[in-house]
């Protein structure tokens, strides 16, 4: 039998916690070829096989000069962002959305006029349907016309669908609900922050009290179910030039779930809360328990804030009482599923997952016990 021949897959912002587990999932099939940029190499399980390159994606004489050294790019994933220090002032920013414009313009240019390129993954999110700028309906659904705010997800989109037209390739567009993933230093990755939280907790004797109100309602989706669904895109003729919502198929009430995650962890949960996660953090006694912590486990990021990224701030965004008292962001995933992908996760068995792997990848200490 002759050998299949092998795709060429570049993730761009290999790093994150959808980079990561896109590389993950395509490095362990031997008829990818996958190529990670990004400024620092992907956190990934062992034996996966990829190439990273590391790129500035904001310089786009570096970009093209890197493209060029690359064989022949048949699939691009584009996961990079460019966020704001504490998020959300950064979401109505004229400048960064620019900036996040300009980046993406930088990889998809080059890779369009190749000719080599077959398809494209672009990531929105569900900031999409305006939720961070005025009252939603739910619950959200794909189809419906382009919600007038400025968002630097309509300048890729725009750019996207031009250069797909020109250059004769195919696309699907993603918004995912809250991802959770293994992915240290992501901008908008709550795991970090409920992990750092537990081990720190863990290592001080401290109660692990859940802070802010934490009972909205919320829908989370596990990046390696958003991986599996992306691959299901490049070769499904009802994904071509589609726009999907995906969630892991259920609702998730963080603290309704946080007895069943302390319990896991052998951890008290009676006692004062902390103010927040970033006030939590910020704190010198915590930053030296983490370093503690790192020395003695041999953790690969023995920075704290390092680890976090922005992700803490996030965290205390979805907790809080204004949220909570909100109409609550819930998406439809019915055209998804129409179209023919049925994949679904348990939340609850995502998030304890998810510790038990960035403890086998040395980002965390051991945190469940049994």
């Amino acid at each position: 039998m002759a050998p299949v021949a092998k795709q060429t897959l570049l993730v761009a912002g290999a790093s994150g916690v959808i980079g990561t587990s896109a590389v993950e999932h395509f490095a362990q099939l031997p008829e990818w070829e996958v190529i990670a940029l990004s400024r620092r190499p992907p956190r990934v399980a062992a034996g996966c096989d990829f190439r990273h390159v590391p790129v500035d994606l904001t310089d786009s004489g570096a970009c093209s000069k890197a493209l060029a050294a690359l064989p022949p790019v048949t699939h691009l994933v584009y996961a990079a962002v460019a966020e704001a220090p504490g998020l959300v002032t950064g979401w109505h920013d004229a400048a960064l959305m620019a900036r996040n414009g300009a980046m993406f313009e930088n990889i998809l240019h080059p890779l369009a006029a190749s000719g080599s390129l077959q398809h494209v993954t672009l990531l929105q999110g569900a900031k999409a349907y305006g939720a961070h700028v005025h009252p939603i309906t739910v619950p959200l659904r794909e189809d419906g016309p382009r919600d007038p705010h400025p968002n630097f997800y309509w300048l890729h989109e725009d750019a996207l669908r031009n250069a797909s037209a020109q250059a004769a390739f195919t696309f699907t567009i993603w918004r995912p609900q809250v991802l959770i993933g293994t992915a240290p230093g992501a901008a908008m990755n709550p795991l970090l922050p409920i992990a750092a939280y537990a081990a720190i907790c863990q290592e001080r004797g401290l109660p692990f009290c859940l802070p802010g109100a934490g009972d909205g309602l919320l829908e989370l989706v596990d990046s390696q179910l958003l991986a599996e669904a992306m691959h299901w895109s490049m070769t499904c003729p009802n994904s071509t030039k589609q726009t999907f919502n995906i969630t892991n198929g259920d609702i998730f009430v963080l603290r309704h779930a946080w007895n069943s995650l302390a319990e896991a962890m052998h951890l008290p949960v009676h006692g004062d809360a902390t103010t927040d996660f970033v006030a939590f953090f910020a704190e010198e006694s915590n930053q030296q328990a983490w370093t503690a912590l790192a020395e003695r486990h041999r953790l690969i990021e023995p920075s704290l804030s390092a680890f976090l990224g922005q992700s803490h701030h996030y965290l205390d965004l979805l907790i809080s009482p204004r949220l909570a008292g909100r109409v609550p962001v819930l998406l439809s995933t019915i055209k998804l599923r129409q179209a023919g992908f049925a994949g679904c996760r348990d939340s609850l068995r995502t998030i304890l997952s998810a510790l038990a792997r960035m403890a086998d990848l040395r980002l965390v200490p051991p945190l469940l016990r049994g």
